[in-house]
């Protein structure tokens, strides 16, 4: 059977200037149109998302591109057979490099990466190069904690000072300078930022002494005694309002080779290849570890970004134990590659701990695990 095309006949209505079937479909195929033209302008608009995916696997007692990732001086080093893996994040997207709608629909669906809202990585008002130089600042910070963090742990003395870097109120400016070293506070050497904080709570709101260092021209410096005050901060604490750089004299020179990746999140693998390397044997015997999490100078813990990401990697880099920071037990479950075991951590001292017992031969399936 076939169909005829449609045609006027004699009973049909004459043809008319009204809008017919004709009229109808070729509204139906610009609409159509327009709305294909629309969805392909779409598919090229900036998002404000980023995209977190799997970054590359470092071994902090291995060598990147011929140089050893961390080189130690002053003291006897020893080597390992233990693979000590740091972890990144590629990070898509954001400030100048807004990803499209094609982009984040195929992170949706894949299952080793995240989607996250922009701010999450770049802050309102920062831009792309100095989100970049923080980041790079932060690596910096992380590396000088990471020695901290080792050598407390290993019982050995350093010096760590705190220096005004800036200022985020006025309460002292007129009596402290960028660039001044704090020294005793009441009297009382100041050792550390920790004990500097419990000082000032301790004190409460009247003026105190403080002992300075004020950096003059060339090599001279000069001592000065000045009083401070401090506000309630947010938290309840007392503030001095002032932003410090925290440095370190230590007994050993600590080199490290990483180039090209920014933030803190490699504190503690930092950490624990440095003690590996300060006593003899292999920490994790011969086991292939990854792990993530930042350190500060009392070794504790913290949480970090794209965890899902990196244990994704740790898994194809072969390790067969993860060590995970408490704090992100709650991103951890649910996302944790077959093969992989994790297990938490709070301190340097527990991260420490597990390599060792891994080392002499306990099952990690056994540890304290995110469940």
């Amino acid at each position: 059977m076939y169909e005829q095309e449609p045609v006027i006949s004699a009973s049909d209505p004459a043809p008319t200037g009204e809008p017919g079937n004709g009229s109808a479909r070729v509204k139906r195929t610009s609409a159509g149109l327009i709305a294909l033209l629309l969805i392909g302008v779409m598919m090229f608009v900036p998002t404000n998302f980023v995209i977190r995916s799997p970054g590359p696997v470092l071994n902090t007692l291995g060598e990147v591109e011929g140089t050893e990732l961390i080189t130690i001086e002053g003291t006897r080093s020893y080597e390992s057979q233990s693979t000590l893996d740091m972890l990144t994040v590629y990070v898509q997207g954001g400030g100048n490099n807004r990803v499209t709608v094609p982009v984040v629909l195929e992170a949706l669906f894949n299952p080793t990466k995240d989607i996250a809202p922009e701010e999450t990585v770049i802050p309102r008002g920062v831009s792309t190069d100095e989100q970049s130089q923080q980041n790079d600042q932060q690596m910096v910070s992380s590396q000088d904690q990471s020695v901290a963090a080792a050598l407390t742990e290993l019982g050995y003395d350093y010096k760590t000072w705190l220096d005004v870097a800036g200022f985020a109120t006025d309460t002292n400016t007129s009596v402290l300078q960028e660039g001044d070293r704090l020294l005793k506070y009441e009297g009382q050497d100041i050792e550390s930022l920790e004990q500097l904080k419990a000082d000032l709570d301790k004190h409460g709101d009247a003026p105190a002494t403080m002992t300075i260092e004020r950096p003059g021209g060339g090599t001279n410096a000069e001592q000065l005694d000045v009083e401070v005050s401090t506000t309630l901060g947010e938290t309840g604490s007392r503030q001095l309002g002032v932003l410090l750089n925290t440095t370190h004299d230590f007994p050993i020179d600590v080199q490290f080779g990483v180039e090209n990746i920014g933030g803190p999140s490699a504190g503690m693998m930092f950490a624990l290849a440095i003690i590996d390397r300060l006593t003899e044997g292999s920490l994790a015997g011969e086991h292939h570890v990854a792990g993530t999490g930042t350190i500060d100078e009392a070794g504790n813990v913290g949480p970090i970004g794209g965890i899902a990401q990196k244990m994704v990697s740790a898994q194809k880099s072969g390790a067969t134990v993860f060590l995970a920071p408490a704090d992100n037990c709650s991103e951890v479950l649910g996302r944790i590659p077959d093969g992989l075991n994790v297990v938490k951590v709070s301190t340097l001292h527990e991260a420490r701990e597990v390599l060792e017992k891994v080392a002499d031969g306990a099952d990690p399936a056994e540890m304290t695990t995110c469940e």
